[in-house]
């Protein structure tokens, strides 16, 4: 028994012996960091192979299909595009990456929407027709979902801008220059007017005028109220107005103008509510009311 027991003290004595020799070599820092210097570097492939699927595959046939896109597309249009972007807030994106996502757009509507017509009626004269239809609606997609989000952007500037308007004039009057007032607003505010004073903050720092680098909020944002504004700051600059008082006179006006477009949209409420009243309410409405007539009223018919 004794022998058992000295037997047993002997092996968790060796077994504890082990624990610590191991737990000592995983708590070691220089052998940890010996093995943090001795980790093999990665290679090209590896490293491509992190990347997202979509960027190494989607985004090379985009730019080869940019490539060929603009070569032919007018120049004109290009244009239009690139100012399009700048009023999106999508400034990173190129208008030759822009193409090609119209052009894989689409390819993607043609075949896309041949193969789902060609399922549902099994008519080759309509998967035919369906595919200069689908290449029309995926190629002006893009555009319609980039007009959206410019329109998106332009209404945040615009619910924006007389809260901002309200805190320069407060900035001003209590002793701030109009840069340092914009300066303040920005750090005060979040959102698309925000940045784009912002902006035209870092701008002036660089070494543009105060001048262009509104004129340069026009060109991103097209909102007539922001017009208007930037013209009377500038001009207010060139003439030597006081500040303050263009300040005051423009939040006054701006806050009027925003309680009329509350009180349009709250006169345009009630035919918005009569849409779904009519669609959804009233027949259900008559086929409880009238139901019960009709059935009674084809069933005296049937007897007769």
């Amino acid at each position: 028994m004794d022998s058992a027991l000295v037997a047993g003290l002997m092996a968790l004595a060796v077994i504890l012996v082990f624990a610590s020799m191991l737990v000592g070599q995983q708590l070691d820092p220089v052998q940890a960091r010996l093995q943090q210097v001795a980790v093999r570097p990665r290679t090209l492939e590896e490293l491509e192979l992190q990347r997202p699927i979509s960027e190494r595959t989607l985004k090379p046939i985009i730019q080869g299909l940019a490539k060929l896109a603009g070569r032919f597309y007018p120049a004109n249009a290009v244009r239009g595009i690139a100012a399009n972007l700048k009023r999106a807030g999508m400034e990173g994106t190129s208008t030759e990456f822009f193409l090609g996502v119209k052009v894989f757009a689409a390819l993607v509507g043609g075949l896309g929407g041949s193969a789902l017509v060609n399922a549902i009626t099994l008519d080759m004269t309509q998967t035919l027709l369906a595919i200069p239809i689908g290449l029309f609606v995926g190629f002006k997609a893009p555009d319609f979902y980039l007009g959206n989000k410019a329109g998106k952007r332009a209404s945040e500037v615009l619910d924006a801008l007389p809260d901002a308007l309200d805190l320069l004039t407060i900035s001003v009057e209590a002793g701030l220059g109009f840069d340092a007032a914009i300066v303040k607003m920005t750090e005060k505010m979040k959102g698309a007017l925000a940045e784009e004073f912002k902006r035209a903050a870092s701008e002036q720092r660089i070494g543009k005028s105060r001048q262009e680098s509104l004129r340069g909020i026009l060109e991103r944002v097209e909102q007539k109220e922001l017009q208007s504004f930037v013209s009377a700051i500038i001009q207010a600059d060139q003439l030597g107005v006081s500040m303050s008082k263009v300040l005051r006179i423009q939040s006054e006006q701006l806050r009027m103008e925003r309680r009329q477009r509350a009180e349009e949209r709250a006169a345009k409420a009630p035919v918005f509510i009569m849409l779904p009243t009519i669609g959804c309410i009233f027949p259900a409405l008559f086929i409880v009311i009238l139901g019960p007539a009709a059935l009674t009223a084809m069933s005296s018919c049937s007897q007769i």
